[in-house]
């Protein structure tokens, strides 16, 4: 036991040595060193492979030098702005199956609901709708573990995995006191993000939830459908959309947009990147919906139109993010997520904290769609 305490106590006082510079004391007031913003690297790795021995031989709880590692990584991107992070080998995949939209699954919507993970809606065609899980079922254990308690991200994980495989979900119903149980195959599953119908007075509405590997695909096989209906007044609908990718949103944009250009690239060098419109297109009477929801590729999307004077946009100021960002894989199985320029506007206005501004201004109503009423009003006004 002494010799436990004394390796502790020698450890402590050797990273106390350590994180002291020259020039200072441990304990008192640090002279004043002009702060260049630079540092020495491999004397830095030092110190934090005597933080990490430290906190190991020190700390009251278990853990590992994976999550203390993983922590480190994520202190890199502390002072960076909010959309730049490291992800784990586990957040990494996550977030590329938010922004591809594919991932092994089966195919349903999950919420907490009253206190249990319950079931929104199976999508049309999926593994889960053909083994005849309902909306409302209440998902108790997958798999043979108890989910009563997990989150709805934790359950996901469970459920979600390799296309072929198969999963057993336990399922409580409303009518049956007992559990059912549904096995599954799962599949690799596209996520749809654009929604589209022919409203009254021949109107075309395309609402595009975000901007995705199956945006343009799917807006392609929309559009389709309302020229085949030789229908040209468009809503397009990007409220609560949250962005997406950028040659997504730019491929989308020029199937409506004639030539010229839709936004512009800032890079960090102060180079400047112009993605543009090449060929001709149809000319549609246009209405975008936005609301404070709509970011990123969504502001892309209302910005092109509103600058080229291609339609009207009509709701509420947009969020406000106008950066872009790369992923980086990295041989951890994690990655990163870095912000590598800002974009403009094809107007060379700026988005990044400022947003789209509609030309008519109609606030969100949870109990009517004023914002849908007002567009359409927009679109015969502009017949």
């Amino acid at each position: 036991m002494k010799n436990i305490l004394k390796k502790r106590a020698l450890v402590l006082m050797a990273a106390i040595l350590v994180f002291t510079m020259p020039g200072t004391t441990a304990f008192g007031e640090a002279a004043q060193v002009p702060d260049t913003g630079k540092v020495n690297l491999v004397q830095e790795l030092k110190y934090l492979g005597n933080m990490l021995q430290l906190i190991k031989a020190n700390y009251a709880y278990d853990v590992t030098e994976r999550e203390l590692m993983d922590g480190a990584m994520k202190g890199l991107f502390y002072n960076l702005d909010e959309y730049s992070n490291y992800y784990t080998e586990r957040e990494f995949k996550q977030l590329r199956e938010e922004i591809t939209g594919d991932f092994g699954g089966i195919g349903v919507n999950i919420t907490r609901k009253n206190g249990y993970i319950t079931v929104i809606t199976p999508l049309n065609g999926t593994p889960g709708q053909k083994a005849g899980i309902l909306p409302g079922d209440i998902i108790v254990s997958v798999d043979g573990k108890d989910v009563t308690k997990s989150t709805t991200r934790d359950a996901s994980e469970l459920i979600r995995g390799e296309p072929g495989t198969k999963v057993k979900l336990g399922i409580m119903r409303e009518g049956n006191p007992n559990p059912i149980y549904i096995e599954v195959e799962r599949q690799k599953i596209e996520i749809n993000p654009v929604e589209y119908e022919i409203l009254d007075g021949k109107i075309g509405y395309i609402k595009i939830g975000e901007f995705n590997d199956h945006a343009l695909d799917n807006v392609v096989i929309a559009l389709n459908k309302l020229n085949k209906e030789k229908i040209k007044d468009i809503i397009f609908d990007v409220r609560n959309n949250p962005g997406g990718g950028l040659n997504e949103v730019v491929n989308t944009l020029r199937l409506i947009v004639p030539k010229g250009p839709i936004v512009h690239v800032k890079h960090s060098d102060g180079r400047l990147q112009t993605y543009s419109a090449f060929a001709n297109v149809p000319e549609y009477n246009m209405v975008v919906l936005t609301n404070k929801g709509s970011a990123s590729a969504a502001e892309i999307f209302a910005g092109a139109i509103k600058d080229r004077k291609l339609g009207t946009i009509v709701g509420t100021t947009t969020f406000g993010k106008g950066t872009v960002q790369s992923l980086i894989p990295l041989t951890n199985g994690g990655g990163i997520k870095l912000t590598i320029a800002e974009y403009l506007t094809a107007n060379k206005n700026p988005v990044n904290k400022v947003g789209i501004e509609p030309d008519i201004v109609v606030e969100d109503n949870l109990e009517k769609d004023l914002q849908l009423k007002k567009a359409i009003e927009v679109i015969k006004k502009n017949r």
